[in-house]
């Protein structure tokens, strides 16, 4: 019998394709938790086969102890938009301490990078959603440190960074805009910097390889991107592969959130959830402040802030996505083999990318 992994997050970008990689060849069985098993995302994920759904929320300790009962293995991506930065926080310690307790034998935790501390503690780089997430990430690997715990269950950290997917998406930070002159631009605050871009089919490959070879993966903190994406080059990747004109234009941050893609929402509470009376609560102004101080200081050869270890993802994923251009071949590619619309369509008409955004920011915890 295949070994069952109870995933939280299932239906989310980067859910979907991560279950689609562990049962596509049977050797792995899928429990997710979700809140309404009858949503198109449930349904696409239960016609992969050997996937089951269960209902119920992560902020509820029965509903966890149900999830990772009769479960060899777990993947948790708690969904920080939803809950908060706060509530985030508490909940992943909660599941991974549960996950100990119901027997689980190895436990993959969805992560950002811990930008905060990576930037020697700068207040300009604090970002809710990234550090929430890295705080628990780094939490996880000391304990998986403790003799006694690691005996008894394995632990492995997957840290991604925006998908490139969301650079032709909606309501994203980076959603571009195509002006009268027919010219597709990204408006955004990143100067010479770039961006640690991650392709969402490629999460399905690297995540199969942590469950896969767990003698390895245990204790490791796998961070991922396509490449370090100068948007320059990103605009010059789109004209040279759809034949259509785009630029990127940097602008500044007051400029941004006056006029950019989420300078409407900019108030809103960074986790819909989210208490705003509560001082621990970051409004996305505050937190995509960070973000993009974040990737304005990170910059080709891995300089600056964010790093990553190219030649490992080319051990563990050779066929990986490996620049932006080739992306944008791909895409097109599969856009004229299934029939599906092409890149210039997509940015002339933006469709959501990230669940939150094809919700509008409601729902439950």
């Amino acid at each position: 019998m295949a070994p069952l992994v109870f995933v939280i997050g299932g239906t989310g970008a980067q859910g979907i394709p991560i279950i689609r990689g562990l049962v596509k060849d049977k050797a792995y069985a899928v429990r997710f938790l979700t809140r309404d098993a009858t949503s198109a995302r449930s349904k696409q994920l239960l016609a992969l086969g050997n996937v089951e759904a269960i209902e119920g929320t992560f902020a509820s300790e029965s509903d966890l102890r149900k999830g990772f009962r009769g479960a060899q293995y777990a993947f948790i991506n708690i969904d920080g938009f939803n809950s908060g930065e706060k509530t985030e926080t508490y909940w992943a310690i909660r599941s991974y301490e549960l996950a100990l307790e119901e027997g689980i034998r190895f436990f993959v935790y969805g992560n950002l990078d811990y930008v905060y501390k990576k930037s020697g503690f700068d207040p300009k780089f604090r970002t809710g959603h990234y550090d929430g997430k890295g705080r628990i990430g780094e939490w996880i690997l000391q304990q998986n440190k403790n003799p006694e715990i690691a005996k008894r269950m394995g632990a492995a950290i997957f840290t991604t960074g925006p998908y490139i997917q969301m650079a032709l998406g909606a309501r994203t930070p980076m959603s571009p805009v195509v002006g009268d002159d027919g010219v597709v631009t990204w408006f955004v605050p990143l100067g010479s910097g770039t961006v640690a871009h991650v392709d969402l089919d490629d999460c399905e490959h690297y995540v199969r390889w942590l469950f896969d070879h767990q003698y390895r993966s245990n204790g490791l903190d796998l961070e991922v991107a396509i490449e370090l994406v100068d948007y320059h080059e990103m605009a010059r990747a789109f004209e040279k592969v759809t034949g259509h004109p785009a630029k990127y234009v940097d602008v500044s941050l007051e400029e941004y959130w006056e006029t950019g893609p989420l300078s409407a929402a900019k108030n809103a509470t960074a986790g819909y959830n989210a208490d705003p009376k509560d001082p621990a609560t970051m409004n996305l102004r505050d937190n995509f402040t960070g973000f993009w101080n974040m990737w304005k200081y990170t910059y080709k050869g891995n300089g600056g802030v964010i790093k990553r270890d190219f030649a490992l993802l080319d051990e563990i994923h050779p066929n990986r996505i490996k620049s932006v251009e080739e992306w944008f071949q791909r895409e097109e590619q599969k856009s004229k083999e299934q029939g599906l619309p092409s890149l210039w369509e997509r940015a002339t008409s933006l469709k959501p990318v990230l669940k939150l955004a094809e919700d509008g920011r409601k729902g439950r915890l």
